[in-house]
């Protein structure tokens, strides 16, 4: 039985298909594992091809874990799409992807699936049909005669590019296959790396996306689920699903993110729904605006504290956590200073309080290819319950991606944040990010009393407890202004004559 490019599930089997003619391979060895030629990699037959991989696979420990099921949904067709030769967005990541978790055989602690394309009729559960016209029609070689491009915002961010349909389609397909295994229960945690496009609006491309699968699965999940919260790492805000849940106190939405000058300029912390406190969105938007900068330690706390809260006070039957890889250290948009292991953790802690509710991963940001593939492959490892050897496996296609200094050194661990031609300067002080810390709860005090989340019917002072709760936030939030302020001052008059005098 080949070992291959993807694995489709098909009852108790699983069929592997394997596309060895042209890609440089190596074989598996003791770490540092030795590169071999591609002829003699050719010359192993199928059977000595997957005695490779399941000697990874039990050298790593990988079996299926007990008491839940994980399912992996992709297509890879998905991989044959190019948005430019200068654009970042680059689908390759997902071949590198793809070949780490099946080179070290991490298929076998999941149920595997290739994913069938979404229909025009399940993305009109969101988008709207005049841009799904345009997004189905238009091509390269038509796009003078289409029209206006800016009316849908197509340009250097969102290019037009060959295959564009079926790969939103694609893409899109994988993210309704897996809310489908999580809403029949056949999957506990259900992952679709090529997913996680969170800027895509209902009737416009935004920010290298087109269709906005999260959206489309969070609807999905609430025909059987009565509160779905979204967690978003990617360095980019998650304003696309924001926006789309606005107005609704079913989902809550909690973005982890780069704020200033930096797209899309929205995420403020004071961006935290609807204006009215008649609006059920009101107060069901959590923002966490970073700096440039944030390390490791500073994340996984920060992450820890508002997360859990948020869970704790939401009690969501479900979570989707988009894992942008572009908040990695290193990457190629992204200010951040984090490690693989620091991202995982953010998997490995929402995990674990998933017990009693579904979890959906997806992609998302990632513009330096080899990290993506390390960050997710990872965070794969983490849904099943595996430990990876910080060696890559020798005989992984595409190895070579990974190997020399600059890429890594062959590692699937390699520090990512003290390199001195990418590490950013941290601006982030204590009193900032325990400021932040205080904002969320606050704002979770009001989701407290929030009718669907604690309370099985309006009580009749209802919107007098939101004015007062309002109210207090707003005077809450003033005095963390004040304070900061004063710190500000203070900052600003160290060196001053006063001061030199009481030195």
């Amino acid at each position: 039985m080949p070992v291959g490019n993807f694995l489709q599930h098909k009852g108790n089997g699983i069929v592997q298909e394997w596309d060895g003619s042209d890609i440089p391979r190596t074989f598996l060895s003791p770490e540092p594992p030795q590169l071999i030629d591609l002829e003699t990699w050719r010359g192993f037959t199928d059977e000595q091809k997957l005695a490779i991989v399941e000697k990874e696979a039990d050298e790593n420990g990988i079996e299926r874990p007990t008491g839940y099921n994980v399912s992996f949904h992709y297509n890879p067709k998905v991989e044959g799409h190019h948005f430019g030769r200068s654009h970042p967005m680059k689908p390759w990541r997902l071949t590198l992807t793809k070949q780490l978790v099946l080179g070290y055989g991490l298929q076998y602690a999941m149920d595997t699936y290739v994913s069938r394309p979404a229909s025009r009729q399940e993305l009109e559960i969101f988008h709207g049909k005049s841009y799904l016209n345009f997004l189905s029609s238009i091509t390269p070689e038509n796009m003078e005669q289409m029209g206006d491009l800016g009316r849908f915002n197509f340009g250097d961010d969102c290019p037009v590019f060959d295959g564009m349909w079926d790969y939103c389609r694609l893409y899109a397909g994988a993210s309704f296959d897996a809310a489908a295994k999580l809403i029949s229960k056949q999957s506990d945690i259900a992952i679709n790396w090529s997913g996680g496009l969170h800027h895509a609006k209902k009737n416009e491309a935004s920010g290298f996306c087109y269709i906005n699968d999260i959206v489309l699965a969070i609807q999905a999940m609430l025909t059987v689920e009565s509160r779905v919260l979204y967690v978003d790492i990617d360095v980019h805000h998650g304003d696309g699903v924001e926006q789309a849940f606005w107005s609704t106190d079913r989902v809550m939405t909690l973005s982890y993110h780069k704020f200033g000058d930096f797209f899309p300029g929205t995420g403020a912390m004071d961006e935290t729904g609807p204006e009215s406190i008649e609006n059920p969105g009101w107060k069901m938007a959590l923002n966490v605006p970073l700096h440039d900068g944030i390390d490791d330690e500073q994340y996984r706390d920060l992450f820890s504290e508002i997360t859990g809260a948020a869970i704790e006070t939401f009690n969501p039957g479900a979570i989707v956590l988009q894992c942008g890889a572009d908040s990695l250290g290193g990457d190629r948009l992204g200010k951040f200073n984090l490690n693989i292991r620091a991202h995982g953790y953010c998997i490995e802690f929402v995990k674990s309080k998933c017990h009693n509710r579904r979890l959906m991963l997806v992609g998302g940001g990632g513009y330096t290819p080899r990290n993506v593939a390390r960050a997710w492959c990872h965070e794969t490892s983490v849904c099943v319950g595996a430990s990876l050897k910080n060696h890559i496996p020798g005989h992984v296609p595409y190895r070579q991606a990974f190997t020399g200094e600059e890429n890594g050194d062959g590692l699937m661990y390699p520090d990512l944040a003290n390199h001195p031609s990418k590490r950013h300067p941290n601006l982030h002080s204590k009193e900032y990010l325990q400021m932040m810390k205080q904002n969320i709860h606050t704002q979770l005090r009001f989701i407290q009393n929030t009718a669907t989340i604690k309370m099985d019917r309006l009580p009749d002072n209802y919107l007098q407890l939101r004015a007062e709760v309002d109210k207090q936030f707003r005077e809450e939030q003033e005095e963390r202004e004040r304070l900061e302020a004063e710190r500000k001052q203070k900052e600003k008059n160290i060196g001053s004559k006063n001061e030199l005098r009481g030195t």
